[in-house]
């Protein structure tokens, strides 16, 4: 009998917001708007605290203050780039520095809220920021599963790939890897097959992916 295949943990587990703010009665307010649609939420007084607590494992977003005791949203922004802690952040701010906002887009935050903000403003954020977390990790899963599948091979099969992607016929395969053409052959469909590519350009594409390439001429 066979099974459904069951999703990544990844991709079952519910959306997450992150709120970092120093004020407790900004924390609550907002903990109740995302959990009012549905939305898991956890809170935090400090970056510290953030960076302190294990996350999930699941599509997620982090809704920070810009003016945070002892480092600012800036800085803390650097510094989860640096720990390579990727989570698409929404900053509020009670002052609309347009500079500072304009640096917070540039090194990618989602959205830069000045306070008070409407809810709707807010949640169409996060909404676009849950989806670019999730969309980025469906892409990682892929390329991991990619690279897996590229490990499985034998160290014979991994040449014929590179030689195959590279545009060799068989039978020049075969002269250049000394191996008779039915051989090259044998290793070719074993390529395929363990990579589940469905086609040439398939496969050449995964190449790609890989940064997979013929060494020499």
């Amino acid at each position: 009998m066979s099974r459904t295949p069951q999703p990544p943990a990844a991709a079952k587990a519910a959306p997450i917001v992150f709120v970092v703010d120093d004020d407790p009665s900004v924390r609550e307010a907002l903990s109740s708007l995302f959990r009012s649609v549905g939305l898991q939420v956890e809170l935090f007084g400090s970056a510290a605290e953030f960076l302190q607590h294990k996350r999930p494992d699941g599509a997620s977003c982090l809704v920070l203050d810009i003016r945070l005791p002892g480092v600012s949203g800036l800085d803390f922004q650097s510094e989860l780039v640096k720990a390579n802690i990727h989570v698409p952040i929404i900053f509020m701010t009670g002052h609309g520095d347009i500079p500072m906002s304009v640096s917070a887009m540039k090194a990618g935050a989602i959205d830069f809220l000045t306070k008070p903000f409407r809810d709707q403003d807010m949640l169409d954020a996060i909404m676009r920021a849950l989806e670019r977390d999730r969309k980025r990790r469906e892409s990682e899963g892929a390329m991991s599963d990619l690279r897996a599948r590229f490990e499985s091979l034998s160290p014979r099969e991994r040449e014929v790939m590179v030689l195959v992607t590279a545009g060799l016929m068989n039978k020049q395969i075969a002269a250049e890897t000394e191996l008779a053409e039915i051989t090259v052959k044998i290793h070719r469909g074993h390529v395929m097959k363990k990579m589940a590519a469905r086609s040439l350009a398939d496969l050449v594409r995964m190449a790609e992916a890989l940064d997979v390439r013929r060494s020499k001429p």
